[in-house]
């Protein structure tokens, strides 16, 4: 009988379901458990702390979760894989080995770090790397002085070679969520850092499980179909040694494992389908063939690969100057009357100097603006926001939104207290060569260090992307009121009667997946749906270029 690992996912972001852990490690026994803790703007963040208290740095959630959960994980022998270390993997290890001691246990405990290059920015700077904005080429120099977090994307290497220490846990710095999935398949398996075709597959396992429950039935379009949200399933995959795999959670759980759960969530975040680029490997998501093998069991096969780029990403935060936000509660009737009132009196007595001013109506039209069907709701929440460059720009803002309980339309009522001004941190992603930095990896044992090491085998390709079949739209061809106008002359139903959907985020950049249900859904879809139409139609959002890829086997 073949090898088969399993690898479960117990948290797809930092404030994810705190006892998804336990579930995972009680549920039944597993092989490794991987957990994402960080977001782009959580390093900031976890810098800020860090530079207020040393030892401070990281996920700090992760303890309590872990302190439930380590004497049976150590009893099962199950490694636990995580980026709770953030900015300080250090002080993360030495905080859970304080919490072993407590509970009489002694876990081998290794950390990945070296991705941290805020020291070395200068440094890089001068040796010749621009660190210009990889979306839209803007240059460095303007922001370079405001950076506060700078953290380089490394792949699976470094923790294929921790695993060789034989730890009862990982904790890592900015590692891809992917990275920390495929790094038990490379270790167990024996795979080459340049097979390509079974590391695509690792890849592609990674990308299903790293947000957690939105793969087994979390933020499923069809969210009627699942029986039950309670208790719900976190995802595991349950690899063979050709890199195929199948996709399930423990038996007696919540949520749903089907062919359309998991096809969505192979949508999130995906970018070019046919190169989706992590440090390890760019992997072809037009290859991926998706067998429903019985109850919550999907197979994941057929999946092409070729060799990395030589770059690795920096996701980066600076300063970007200050913002303030309140809100209003109006009640009918004729509560958006009133709530248009509201934002043009306060709009008149607060008029600045602001950078940029947020008016919303959420409960009317704060995520669809024009595109919204209009009708009058019984309440809106009146959501009011302005930026400066300046803090005490902000200074009246907040003390005029109070003011409006008294001096406009009736039925309203003030939420929370006076808004403060708070810093904004803007997303900054760059590129640099692999060859400009090595990951590290230590090990400890009762909190004290008993190795270290570099690693230096990192695979460096030469992919180069290309957008030969992308429809792209720079512009709006129309005003947002003719491109409604040309849409509402056909007849409508509901995009989820002929399709499912999943979007993602990266910094201001969105992504969003369109699955068609069918044959005849897709052909319409295609020529429907274009690149040009949906710059139209959310130009009032998106001032970026909007690209399309077609993804026809999915």
């Amino acid at each position: 009988m073949s090898k088969t690992i399993s690898i479960g996912n117990a948290g797809g972001y930092w404030g994810d379901d705190p006892n998804a852990l336990e579930r995972q490690v009680f549920g039944g026994k597993l092989d490794y458990i991987s957990m994402d803790f960080l977001a782009e703007i959580t390093m900031s963040i976890l810098q800020k702390q860090r530079s207020s208290e040393p030892e401070a740095g990281y996920a700090r959630d992760f303890l309590p979760m872990l302190r439930k959960v380590l004497p049976k994980l150590m009893a099962d022998g199950t490694t636990i894989i995580t980026n709770a270390g953030g900015v300080n993997p250090t002080a993360c290890a030495q905080a859970i080995a304080k919490l072993a001691k407590e509970l009489g246990l002694s876990p081998r405990i290794a950390t990945v770090y070296g991705d941290d290059i805020l020291p070395d920015l200068d440094r890089l700077q001068a040796s010749g790397i621009a660190f210009d904005n990889m979306e839209d080429g803007s240059k460095f120099a303007p922001v370079a002085q405001r950076i506060q977090a700078a953290n380089i994307y490394f792949g699976a290497a470094p923790v294929v070679e921790a695993l060789k220490w034989k730890p009862n846990i990982i904790v890592t710095g900015r590692v891809t969520d992917t990275g920390i999935t495929i790094a038990p398949m490379i270790f167990e398996f024996g795979w080459k850092l340049n097979d390509w075709t079974r590391l695509a597959h690792g890849i592609v396992a990674g990308h299903i499980i790293e947000c957690g429950s939105q793969s087994t039935g979390g933020n499923f379009t069809d969210w009627e179909k699942v029986e039950s949200f309670d208790q719900i399933g976190y995802p595991i995959v349950e690899v063979s040694e050709d890199g195929s795999f199948v996709v399930t959670k423990h038996k007696g759980s919540g949520g749903l494992v089907s062919v359309d759960t998991v096809r969505e969530q192979l949508f999130y975040e995906m970018g070019s389908p046919t190169a989706y680029i992590t440090p390890d490997v760019v992997a072809d998501f037009s290859s991926i063939n998706l067998e429903q093998a019985g109850k919550d069991l999907v197979r994941v096969f057929g999946i092409r690969g070729s060799e990395p780029t030589p770059l690795y990403k920096v996701s980066m935060a600076y300063e970007d100057g200050y913002k303030s936000t309140g809100s209003v509660m109006i009640s009918g009737p004729n509560a958006r009357k009133k709530a248009e009132a509201f934002s043009r009196i306060f709009w008149n007595r607060c008029p600045g100097p602001f950078e940029e001013t947020l008016t919303e109506y959420v409960g009317y039209n704060s995520c669809h603006r024009s595109l919204v069907h209009h009708d009058d709701g019984n309440e809106i929440l009146l959501r009011l926001g302005a930026r400066a460059k300046d803090e005490k720009d902000l200074r009246l803002f907040g003390k005029m939104i109070p003011s409006l309980i008294l001096s406009g339309p009736p039925g309203v009522a003030v939420i929370g207290g006076v808004p403060k001004a708070q810093k904004v941190m803007s997303y900054w992603p760059a590129l640099m060569p692999k060859t400009a930095v090595q990951p590290k990896i230590a090990l400890f044992e009762n909190g004290e260090l008993v190795n270290e090491k570099q690693v230096n085998d990192t695979p460096v390709g030469n992919f180069v992307p290309n957008e030969m079949d992308a429809q792209i739209a720079t512009k709006p061809s129309q005003s947002i009121q003719e491109a409604l106008s040309e849409h509402t002359k056909s007849t409508s139903r509901s995009l989820s009667e002929i399709a499912l959907a999943r979007s993602g985020d990266k910094g201001d950049t969105a992504n969003i997946g369109v699955l068609a249900r069918s044959q005849e859904a897709f052909d319409f879809l295609d020529k429907y749906l274009t690149a040009q139409r949906v710059k139209d139609w959310f130009q009032e959002l998106c001032t970026g270029k909007v690209t399309r890829y077609q993804l026809p086997g999915m």
